[in-house]
């Protein structure tokens, strides 16, 4: 990306590599996207049982939306630092001591991504032998979310865990900062 997406958070820039903004962006879209999809799926739904012909596929569908978005989600908010972590603790800290809890933090969800992506992908592969019903569609399908978030999870850790090695966890810039840089973000094409 040539100029920042309003899609990619510019706080703690200092523990993001600007090759990962493009994931970020494409994550918080496919987000957006399962959001309106499942909002719309779950109105249909209600709206043709009450009229006395349901359609049983939106169900499925509504499903998967629901799961891949949760998943989906949780990488975008492990990417933008609103998720998973002990921060209030953490933030109060400087030095060496707030290295080594922001270290153990993220080495704790870390080891919860690669459990996600080693026992997602053994569910992953067990999913073929259950299917949905009406289609018939395996449930691998809906289990895949879990080790591909997971990969992306552990992908944004270790971003910034080694970002926050080499420069600090400490948000260098302005509290007020932040706020104008999004918005900044916000008014840019």
């Amino acid at each position: 990306m040539t100029e920042p997406s309003w899609l990619v958070l510019q706080t703690q820039r200092h523990l993001k590599w600007r090759a990962l903004d493009r994931l970020e962006h494409w994550l918080m879209v496919l987000c957006g996207v399962l959001l309106v999809g499942f909002s719309a799926t779950v109105f249909f739904d209600i709206t043709t049982r009450i009229l006395g012909q349901p359609w049983l596929w939106l169900q499925e569908v509504t499903s998967i939306q629901f799961i891949w978005g949760i998943f989906a989600g949780a990488a975008a908010a492990t990417r933008r630092n609103d998720h998973l972590l002990l921060t209030a603790i953490s933030e109060s800290m400087t030095g060496r001591l707030r290295l080594a809890v922001e270290l153990m933090n993220r080495s704790v969800v870390l080891g919860a991504a690669l459990c996600m992506i080693y026992f997602g992908f053994i569910n992953f592969l067990q999913g073929f032998g259950s299917f949905r019903m009406p289609s018939l569609t395996p449930i691998a399908y809906w289990y895949l979310a879990i080790p591909v978030s997971g990969v992306f999870i552990a992908l944004f850790t270790v971003e910034q865990m080694i970002n926050g090695w080499r420069n600090g966890f400490e948000d260098r810039s302005e509290p007020g900062d932040a706020i104008a840089r999004q918005q900044d973000g916000a008014a840019a094409p």
